[in-house]
């Protein structure tokens, strides 16, 4: 016997028991079957004309080298020349070997199989799979005889071996024998085989699951196998997460990728990759496949929850192929196209490719057409929030015609519709349509359009009712929507709440609401700080219905850190400091403004908020505030009796002179306090207000430097007011407001503080010597308005750059 079984495989290191097969008799080889040449069992004898028998292979390359090499044509063996090169097939040689060859596979495959159990060792085990994917790998048929055998059950059974080493070999040995075999991989297609292997996937960074992979790729060209992966519970997202990982080596992750090609005949499978993250397959089958498959997968796209980045990539992908079909399609295509493009168009960067794929003309067709081809009102409030996350994008609109007659969204008509469309449906829809208008509302370039066709219709009223909607988005859609229209329609919203419908208790009742600051809150309190300011009617009721000091609650919770809102609590807070400014306004007309301002000493909690750094608009408002809290001071301060003159006094006037009265404010020359008169100089505000006047934002500065000037205004101790700006360093800062000449009020402004401080003698002396400042003050005199070139020119002549000549002419008239 010239070779066993066992010769051809190394084993290795082996114990005794893997050489059982070498004990055991296989049917004798014969010397004939060997080739002379390759000196292997041939498959495919030749006999040359001396009758000399080889491998066809074999002689044809010695011939070949022959004649490369210029040599005779001679036989390998008796090196005699040869007159020819024809080769006659040994047929009954071939025959005798390849039944040799059959008859010792079958007694092989018999010890292979007898290898395959439980109770085998190891090594017997690693070798009977390596035999089965040997002779497997030399023809089909004999994928056959390990079929009938009954082998790939045994193999199967492998999978679960204690052995990794068996576990792998075994995959190994599965992919080749149901390579390019159908029958085979009906045999794996039974029982819970593809749901063993699929288990293997979840082996990070070994060699089963590359094996695994290896194996699926096969099977997956089976359409029956196709299905039967994709319903095993986890197959497919593993499956995606090898195609993008790093770690396993490019073969595996070339594996997983083919496999899910082949997977994506299915439509469920692509559903599954959808779900988890391979929307490939998902978009071609919307743009490419047949109508009925467009419409199941545009209605599973519309059930996807996806990213912000992913919603951009669908869009770019199948949004033209979907709003081809909103424009031509039946109703059932027009709704699952619907459900689709409300999924993408709710990320701003996905709806501007919308946008730039044509969606709008093809929105406002669908909310507006009546008759046979109408949407249902249930689709119509999916158009209209389509159409609402849209208009949210930072687009110009009023560029983008979406009628027949050139109208674009901002056009009178369409404006009218969407308002008669507001009007005439239901709650869900009216809230969609609100937001639209919300929308373009946000844009300066469309607002003014918007604003002219609600006016031009008469809405505002109608739009006023929704804030006591029960509904919470419709009432939010409202509310944002008027606190857009504010700036430009405020006074027409002031009379419409000021009614005794009730909107405005809704809006303080929405504030009052002890939460989470919300959206709503932040709107509502927004929309009342853009109201008009000297609105005495307003003021006069926000009064009587406490709003006032439910406002200034807010303020101190906030304050306090009870409230908390996230993102929301810098809009609300600001217009909660706003709105409470309101009141500081209506001073001389409301003495029950008065009131309340002492007895939640406003004039405190504004001191306080002008230290929020980083809070503009709180700063901005609190110094307004205490302007106007100031200039009142002069006439809430209360003046000293004094004695009425005694009859020596009226003849000798040097018996007249007054007692010193100690404990007066400097300022206002009576007795102050924060609370009760709110003086700045008592409430320490001077230095804070001061130290606003470098600020980076110009209201700021604009602001504090006016309550600043009621220091230096009429009816107060002027000469005081310049030494408490002395003494708290204040003069430089205002001659710097002066100098930078940042806008044209902030000079104003500081025109009128400098000709006042000029008045002192002191200061004036020391100015006088400073060129910029005359440089400035001369600016303002050439090219101020009226009003400020007149102050300008009084500043001159207190550093004598203007000649006085008061004392020299005399008043005429």
């Amino acid at each position: 016997m010239a070779e066993s079984w066992h010769g051809n495989y190394d084993t290795g290191s082996q114990s005794d028991d893997s050489y059982k097969f070498e004990r055991l008799h296989i049917e004798p080889i014969y010397d004939a079957f060997f080739c002379p040449l390759t000196k292997l069992v041939m498959r495919d004898p030749v006999t040359l004309e001396n009758g000399q028998t080889f491998e066809r292979e074999a002689i044809e390359k010695w011939f070949r080298e022959c004649k490369e090499s210029g040599r005779k044509l001679v036989c390998p063996l008796t090196l005699k020349e040869l007159k020819t090169a024809d080769l006659k097939p040994s047929i009954a040689l071939r025959n005798t070997i390849e039944e040799w060859n059959a008859r010792n596979e079958a007694a092989q495959l018999d010890m292979a199989r007898k290898s395959l159990n439980p109770s085998s060792s190891e090594s017997e085990v690693l070798l009977a799979l390596k035999y089965v994917q040997q002779i497997c790998q030399k023809s089909r048929s004999n994928k056959h005889v390990a079929r009938n055998a009954g082998l790939i059950p045994m193999i199967v059974d492998m999978l679960k071996n204690g052995s990794r080493k068996v576990r792998c070999k075994a995959l190994e040995t599965l992919k080749t024998v149901v390579e390019e075999d159908s029958d085979n991989k009906e045999i794996l297609a039974d029982g819970d085989t593809v749901r063993t292997i699929v288990k293997f996937l979840s082996h990070e960074q070994s060699k089963e699951r590359e094996e695994a992979v290896s194996l699926l790729y096969e099977l997956s060209k089976s359409e029956a196998l196709c299905e039967k992966i994709g319903s095993i519970n986890g197959a497919i997202l593993m499956l995606v997460g090898m195609t993008t990982s790093k770690s396993d080596n490019i073969l595996t992750v070339e594996n997983a990728e083919k496999t899910l090609e082949n997977l994506e005949k299915f439509e469920n499978n692509v559903r599954q990759m959808a779900e988890n993250g391979r929307l490939q397959p998902l978009l071609t089958q919307i743009r490419e496949g047949p109508p009925e498959t467009k419409l199941s997968m545009s209605n599973f796209l519309g059930e996807l929850v996806l990213d912000n980045d992913i919603k951009v990539l669908v869009a770019k992908s199948v949004g033209s192929s979907l709003i081809n079909i909103l424009r031509s399609g039946n109703m059932q295509s027009r709704e699952a196209t619907l459900k689709a493009l409300n999924q993408i168009s709710s990320c701003e960067a996905s709806a501007k490719v919308l946008i730039e794929a044509g969606i709008l003309p093809s929105l406002v067709k669908d909310l507006f057409t009546v008759g046979t081809n109408q949407l249902p009102m249930r689709l119509k409030e999916v158009a209209a929030t389509i159409l609402a996350n849209v208009v949210n994008s930072d687009y110009d609109f009023d560029s983008i015609l979406v009628g027949p007659d050139h109208q674009t969204l901002v056009s009178e008509d369409i404006v009218h519709n969407l308002l008669h469309l507001i009007s005439n449906t239901g709650p869900a829809i009216e809230s969609k349509l609100l937001q639209v208008l919300v929308g373009l509302t946000l844009s300066p370039s469309t607002v003014i359009s918007v604003v002219a066709a609600i006016k031009s219709s008469g809405a505002i009223i109608s739009l006023v009712q929704f804030i006591e909607a029960p509904q919470k988005e419709l009432r939010v859609a409202s509310i944002k929507l008027l606190q857009n229209l504010s700036p430009h329609v405020g006074q027409e919203l002031a009379d419409a709440l000021r009614g005794t419908v009730g909107q405005l208790g809704s809006l303080i009742k929405v504030i009052s609401e002890n939460i989470s600051i919300t959206d709503e809150q932040a709107a509502a309190i927004g929309l009342l700080a853009e109201l008009p300011e000297r609105d005495l009617g307003l003021a006069r009721q926000m009064l009587d219905d406490g709003a006032f000091k439910l406002v200034y609650s807010r303020v101190v919770k906030i304050r306090q850190g009870v409230s908390k809102g996230g993102r929301f609590v810098t809009p609300f807070l600001e217009g909660l400091v706003r709105v409470l400014a309101r009141v500081t306004l209506v001073l001389a007309d409301e003495q029950d403004a008065i009131a309340l301002c002492r007895e939640l000493n406003l004039a405190e909690l504004f001191i306080e908020l002008l230290q929020t750094n980083g809070l503009d608009n709180v700063q901005m408002s609190s110094a307004t505030a205490l302007e106007n809290l100031s200039q009142e001071s002069k006439n809430l301060t209360r003046l000293p009796e004094l004695p009425t003159p005694g009859f020596c006094a009226s003849i000798f006037p040097c018996f007249s002179q007054q007692p010193a009265i100690n404990g007066l404010c400097r300022l206002h020359r009576g007795t102050c306090s924060l609370k009760e008169s709110f003086c700045l100089l008592e409430g320490k505000a001077v230095d804070k207000l001061v130290a606003l006047l470098d600020h980076t934002n110009e209201k700021v500065v604009e602001a504090a430097l006016a309550a600043l000037s009621t220091l230096l205004d009429d009816g107060v101790d002027i000469e005081q007011g310049v030494m408490l700006l002395c003494e708290a360093e204040g003069v430089k800062p205002i001659l710097d407001v002066l100098l930078e000449k940042r806008t044209e009020n902030l000079r104003r402004r500081a025109v009128w503080v400098v000709e006042r401080l000029l008045r002192s003698d002191e200061i004036a002396y020391e100015v006088s010597g400073d060129p910029n400042v005359s440089t400035a003050l001369v600016d303002a005199f050439q090219h101020a308005d009226y009003r400020t070139r007149q102050i300008a020119e009084r500043a001159l002549k207190h550093v004598d750059r203007l000649p006085n000549f008061s004392g020299v002419f005399p008043n005429v008239g």
